[in-house]
């Protein structure tokens, strides 16, 4: 019998726009440096950094400038950046090297293969998932990245006390990812039950958060701690 191939759902859908010249020219030049390529062993983060510092894991930077300016305002922390569109991972590239950050490095690859197969057991201190497409329509619901299967990845990945971070300004979504995480027995609101946190001081608003605002969008922060084993 021929081989069943079985189709991984996306949470994304991979639209590659046109690399500016700098972009390209950021990612020949920059990426040996701060890019990490993708394999299937996981990294070591002290040789990846040159120390021990608390790594935080962003997925889905977009063009990359607020997680370039969390890198630049602590640099007592490590930041790994994930993003599947080359052009915002030049741009960042472009960035880093323009503001000579070095406790930043990104990977341009699917971020549930990177979880599963790249990141340590326990390494991480905080996750970020900052406006992740929200996948409105009823029937696309499945394709949102945040589900319990993807928590249970998260668990198994953060220290204690680590915690996750999520923000969207789609209040459906919003809702949806307060009751994934509330049932979860492995995370505990930071803001009590069922309560959305306020905007912490490190994170940055966005040009595409304003823009919303301005349109009188919402926007909702959840913040949650790994509970102690």
């Amino acid at each position: 019998m021929p081989e069943i191939i079985r189709r991984t759902i996306k949470s994304f859908i991979l639209r590659q726009g046109r690399l500016t010249h700098g972009q390209q020219r950021a990612l020949d030049e920059q990426w040996p440096v701060f890019g990490i390529d993708y394999q299937a062993t996981p990294l070591n983060f002290n040789q990846l950094f040159g120390n021990d510092n608390p790594v935080v894991l962003e997925i889905g930077f977009g063009n990359g400038e607020s997680l370039l300016q969390m890198a630049a305002e602590s640099p007592e922390l490590n930041f790994i950046g994930i993003e599947v569109h080359r052009p915002g991972v030049g741009h960042l590239l472009h960035l880093i090297q323009e503001q000579g950050i070095k406790n930043l490095r990104v990977m341009n690859h699917d971020a549930i293969d990177i979880l599963k197969n790249q990141i340590p057991a326990h390494s991480l201190s905080r996750v970020q998932l900052y406006f992740p497409d929200p996948w409105h329509k009823k029937k696309h619901n499945k394709r949102r990245i945040v589900q319990t299967s993807f928590l249970d990845t998260l668990q198994q990945l953060l220290h204690d006390q680590g915690q996750i971070h999520f923000a969207t300004d789609w209040e459906h979504y919003a809702e949806h990812m307060m009751r994934t995480l509330e049932t979860h027995p492995a995370f505990s609101n930071n803001a009590g039950e069922n309560n959305f946190s306020p905007k912490p001081d490190y994170r940055p608003v966005t040009k595409f958060e304003r823009r919303g605002q301005k349109l009188g969008h919402g926007v909702w922060d959840l913040l949650f701690t790994v509970n102690a084993q």
